[in-house]
């Protein structure tokens, strides 16, 4: 079955488009079939991966019928990407549909034979596009950076998980809380940790056990068009995000094996 994941937080910044792209690209180098959904109208996942998006169709023009979904799709070195772009902005004004909530849900449904994952991005908000994440998805990561307010924006999407699982997507999980830029010997870091782990608990989830340690290599990547796993495979970032794609591949992708 394919595993459909959103990387959510209300607040900007948390490191959402980052993770993706560093699940897109690592599941891809284990051999897994993977495809990257770029929902916020900041469209930074094509950007992060390279991408030179041009007169592609986006998934505006899929959520709004002008394209097919297969038509929309860019396949790319590290994993094949369903691009964003700044119409996404109008979203609410857009879809005003009966069952607007299933529409990323249904169009994902016509790709699904073809991958292993799905990863979608979402943008630091709670409107109909992360619903339709939600309601596409099988599991939620939550990142989050080790700062008070990153937090909050944590503790605000509880209520949404719940209305879409009583409402829309019953099996949704939240797979884990992953706290980014982590820094063990600072205070303030381990008092984040404490309180994440309490908004974990009340999620019925976990904070991953991997903590993404800061990292220049994160802020560089994007400007070459990569991935952190594939711009600067052996930063401490890397090694980081590399233990979270463990835990999401499980053991029917493991990882290369180096010759």
């Amino acid at each position: 079955m394919t595993q459909v994941i959103t990387v959510t937080n209300q607040k900007g910044g948390v490191g959402k488009t980052t993770t993706v792209s560093a699940l897109v690209t690592g599941l891809s180098q284990r051999g897994a079939r993977v495809l990257g959904v770029d929902l916020d109208p900041q469209g930074n996942l094509g950007f992060n991966l390279g991408l030179d998006i041009g007169d592609n169709y986006t998934v505006y023009d899929v959520l709004s019928g002008a394209h097919r979904i297969e038509e929309s799709i860019i396949h790319t070195r590290e994993g094949d990407v369903l691009p964003s772009d700044i119409m996404l902005s109008t979203a609410e004004m857009a879809f005003t549909a009966p069952r607007r909530e299933f529409m990323l849900s249904q169009h994902l449904n016509v790709v699904k034979p073809f991958y292993d994952f799905i990863i979608i991005d979402t943008p630091p908000a709670l409107n109909i596009l992360t619903i339709n994440a939600y309601v596409a998805s099988t599991g939620l990561i939550v990142p989050m950076e080790a700062e008070v307010l990153s937090l909050v924006g944590v503790s605000q999407i509880q209520d949404t998980i719940e209305t879409v699982r009583k409402s829309f997507n019953p099996d949704l999980k939240v797979l884990g809380i992953l706290l980014n830029k982590y820094n063990s010997r600072l205070t303030l870091s381990r008092e984040i940790l404490d309180l994440a782990e309490q908004v974990a608990q009340q999620l019925d989830s976990q904070v991953f056990p991997a903590k993404i340690r800061r990292s220049v290599s994160v802020a560089m990547a994007p400007a070459h068009g990569k991935s952190v796993l594939a711009y600067q495979p052996t930063s401490k970032a890397a090694m980081d995000f590399r233990r979270i794609v463990d835990a999401v591949a499980g053991p029917q992708f493991p990882p290369p094996k180096i010759k």
